[in-house]
């Protein structure tokens, strides 16, 4: 007859006697404590889940995720992107050129990594045409000495559409008047913004036989061959392999784990780290069930001792006070994971409203790799808080549980 009252003793009993209030609010900051480390903890996950997608689709989608060079100019690289193509999980081949050097606009300095490309080509392997603010890659025209620039640099130079900005290379020529810089005037025909103040900041593309000239190279020469593959993850195996399949030692391959590598373990690793301290936040919530229960125990030994006389078993005592520290459990979950959820998806709206409103940018791009928070909610996520929330709450009800099915009714009514 005791079986069906479990659930409903074990409800009732999340409120105390009317003369008792404090276990009620004890109750409900259980719920409520539990509830804030479950919005927490998916919050959290979701803001490095968004770090972890912007490194993969926007940084990765920039640079290389492999290349293929030779420490010298090649001439014949279509020849060469066609062997390359041949490996399956290859998707798609550009060439590139690289320089680094100093752009200068009235009075002005910038550091540039200069990457000389095919217009045509280059989009096929990096996703810097979907951020164009001004102007679009077709601009750079050969013989036209075109520079699309991130849109920090045009800032911090003052430059804009049509200005002439002067590059400035790490080379001297010798003159019979002496040794004078390499500099060379390139038009802005391009600005972009990828939202990653080291590639807005520090990144200019120009046409690969502009460069190639600066290089004093021929014109259909260039410095590699720049790889895209359908796993970015495997790039480290399958560009050695490619470069091993050649069959000539001078080709070497460098792919993206070693210049932002170590950046995207970090967030990797970080978000396993922070992912474990939020998890001791939710523990230490749950366990606070295991004082409210103690309480309501105190509070209802008198209710206790009377199902006992009735016929109550030990066991179904036990089953009494587990069902409530579960409704408590429950609730606090249900109710965290979906303030939770809301919270994930409008941070990165609420966290650039109020840089507005204050004038402060929280995330600088000249100390980050982007300037604004981002969030991304995955299901996986909210199911192991959850899951682990719920385990916790049940397994801190054992104990008290376990307290209330000892009672013995004599003593219990003994001062009733």
């Amino acid at each position: 007859m005791f079986r069906p009252l479990f659930v409903f003793i074990g409800t009732r009993y999340t409120r105390a006697k009317r003369r008792n209030h404090f276990v009620s609010f004890i109750s409900l900051t259980s719920i409520i404590g539990l509830a804030l480390g479950v919005v927490v903890m998916i919050v959290v996950l979701s803001v490095m889940n968004g770090f972890d997608h912007e490194m993969r689709t926007r940084v990765l989608g920039m640079v290389p995720h492999a290349t293929l060079e030779t420490g010298e100019a090649i001439s014949d690289w279509p020849s060469l992107a066609a062997k390359v193509k041949q490996n399956p999980q290859v998707l798609a081949v550009a060439p590139f050129t690289q320089m680094q050097g100093l752009l200068t606009h009235n009075g002005k300095v910038s550091k540039v990594l200069l990457n000389g490309i095919d217009p045509g080509l280059e989009r096929q392997v990096s996703i810097i045409d979907n951020f164009m603010k001004q102007g679009k890659l077709d601009d750079l025209a050969p013989g036209s000495f075109g520079i699309v620039i991130g849109d920090k640099a045009a800032a911090k130079l003052g430059a804009a559409i049509g200005d002439k900005l002067t590059f400035v290379a790490p080379e001297v020529t010798v003159t019979p008047g002496g040794m004078f810089p390499r500099m060379k005037r390139f038009t802005v025909v391009g600005i972009f913004h990828v939202g990653a103040g080291e590639l807005d900041g520090y990144l200019g593309v120009t046409n690969l036989q502009d460069l190639a000239r600066l290089h004093r190279w021929k014109p259909d020469q260039v410095q590699g061959l720049r790889l895209k593959f359908d796993d970015l993850f495997q790039a480290p195996r399958v560009a050695w392999t490619i470069a091993q399949q050649l069959g000539e030692d001078r080709y070497y391959a460098r792919d993206w784990t070693r210049t932002h590598g170590n950046l995207y373990q970090a967030i990797r690793m970080e978000k396993a780290m922070i992912g474990l301290l939020l998890l001791l936040i939710v523990a230490v919530a749950a366990f606070n069930i295991i004082s409210t229960l103690v309480m309501v125990v105190n509070d209802k030994k008198g209710d206790i001792a009377i199902l006992r006389t009735l016929g109550a078993t030990p066991g179904q005592i036990m089953r009494i006070f587990m069902v409530q520290g579960t409704v408590i459990g429950v609730i606090g979950t249900v109710v965290g994971a979906l303030v939770g959820m809301f919270a994930a998806l409008n941070v990165s709206a609420a966290i650039a409203a109020l840089e507005g409103l204050i004038g402060h940018k929280f995330l600088n791009a000249d100390v980050y790799f982007i300037d604004y928070l981002p969030s991304q909610l995955q299901t996986d996520d909210v199911l192991m808080v959850c899951g682990a929330a719920l385990v916790l709450s049940f397994l801190a009800t054992l104990y008290p549980a376990w307290r209330a099915a000892r009672t013995q009714p004599a003593e219990a009514l003994r001062y009733e």
